[in-house]
């Protein structure tokens, strides 16, 4: 697997993560992009916003974009049952193997 690959794969599920421990408030993009890049993962914000429009054209999160403000993020029903594991994830997504 190359890296880019991978590195978007990780970015798109520790979005998902960061969201969720948002709810039930969205959340902004600027404390997604702080969270991942605490990881360490190098992410702009502009590829952030590609993975979070990735994650909103799959159904998992509502994107507010905001005209000169930072987008918002909350998580679907779906979304919330990816992060859960009661859903399967398709491929696109590194969430870890369920090991509970």
């Amino acid at each position: 697997m190359d890296m880019e690959r991978a590195n978007r794969e990780i970015a798109r599920w520790q979005a998902l993560v960061a969201i969720n421990s948002g709810r039930p408030y969205p959340v902004a993009e600027t404390l997604i992009l702080s969270a991942l890049q605490s990881i360490p993962l190098q992410l702009t914000a502009l590829e952030l916003r590609r993975e979070l429009d990735y994650l909103a054209d799959r159904k998992l999160v509502d994107l507010q974009r905001h005209e000169g403000a930072p987008w918002t993020a909350d998580l679907t029903r779906y979304g919330v049952d990816v992060v859960e594991y009661t859903l399967d994830c398709d491929p696109g997504i590194a969430r870890p193997k369920k090991y509970w």
